[in-house]
C-alpha cells in the first residue's frame, strides 16, 4: 500500500495531539524550556539537511525567487487566516494560539527531508520504513507542540498527509520518466532549501527573529525547477 507511511504518519501526529492535550498542566517554565529544547534540534536538523547541497547557486537562486513568489502570493498571511478561522470554527478562547499551533507544526512536519524521502521510498519501492521512523519523531514532537502551543497542532495531520500522499503517488510513476541522476540530484537541492527554511522555524520558535518562514515554500518548487533545467543543458566543452 503506497500510503501506509502517509496514513501511518498522520496518525501519530493526531495521537500526539491527543496526549499533548492531556499534558497541559505542564508548568509554564517547563513549557519554555522544553520549546527552546525543541528549537534547538529544529535548528540542528535544519543545519545538517542545508548542507546537502552540491550546487549551493541552486539553493541561494530558489530561496531569493520563491522568497519573492511567496510574498507576492502572501503564503504565510494565507496559512495564518486558515488557522485562524480553524480557531473560529473550533471556539478557542485564546487569539492566535490554533493558527500558530497549525502555521508551526505544519511547517516543521512537511518541510523536511524524511517528508521528501519518506514519499519518494513510499512511491518507489514501497518501503514505509523512512515514514514510519518520521511518525515516531513527529507523534513526539506533536506532545511537546500540543502542551506549549495548544491543540492546533491537530490540523497540520491534514497538509501532512495531503503533501506526502500526493508525492508518493507521483513517486510511484516518477522512475519511469525521470533518471536516477537526476532524481539524487532533486532529492540534495531540495533538501538542503527545505533544510535553510527548517533552520528559519527554528530561530523563530527561540524567539531571536521574526522569519515568514512559509514565504519561502515556493522555493522547493522554484528548486526542482532550476535542478532539471541544469539537467537539461548540454554540457559546455
Amino acid at each position: 500500500m503506497v500510503l501506509l507511511g502517509t496514513v501511518v504518519n498522520g496518525a501519530a501526529i493526531i495521537a500526539g495531539t491527543l496526549i499533548g492535550t492531556v499534558s497541559s498542566r505542564i508548568p509554564e517554565q517547563t513549557k519554555t524550556t522544553i520549546m527552546q529544547g525543541l528549537a534547538l534540534v529544529v535548528s540542528v536538523i535544519g543545519l545538517q539537511m542545508a548542507m546537502k547541497s552540491e550546487q549551493f547557486l541552486i539553493v541561494i537562486g530558489s530561496l531569493v525567487l520563491g522568497g519573492i513568489l511567496g510574498e507576492y502570493w502572501n503564503l504565510e498571511g494565507k496559512l495564518n487566516d486558515l488557522g485562524k478561522w480553524i480557531e473560529r470554527k473550533t471556539g478557542a478562547a485564546s487569539e492566535g494560539s490554533v493558527a500558530q499551533a497549525f502555521v508551526t507544526a505544519t511547517l516543521v512536519y512537511v518541510v523536511g527531508a524524511m517528508a521528501i524521502l519518506g514519499a519518494l521510498d513510499s512511491g518507489l519501492r514501497n518501503d514505509h520504513s523512512i515514514l514510519f521512523t518520521k511518525s515516531l519523531i513527529d507523534g513526539f514532537t506533536a506532545i511537546m507542540f500540543t502542551a506549549t502551543l495548544g491543540y492546533g497542532v491537530l490540523f497540520s495531520a491534514i497538509p501532512v498527509m495531503l503533501y506526502q500522499g500526493v508525492l508518493a503517488l507521483f513517486a510511484a510513476q516518477i522512475n519511469q520518466f525521470v533518471p536516477q541522476a537526476l532524481l539524487d540530484a532533486f532529492i540534495a537541492e531540495v533538501t538542503s532549501a527545505g533544510g535553510i527554511m527548517i533552520l528559519a522555524i527554528g530561530l523563530n520558535l527561540l524567539g531571536i527573529v521574526k522569519i515568514r518562514v512559509a514565504n519561502f515554500l515556493p522555493a522547493l518548487l522554484i528548486a526542482a525547477i532550476l535542478v532539471s533545467c541544469l539537467y537539461l543543458l548540454p554540457p559546455v566543452l
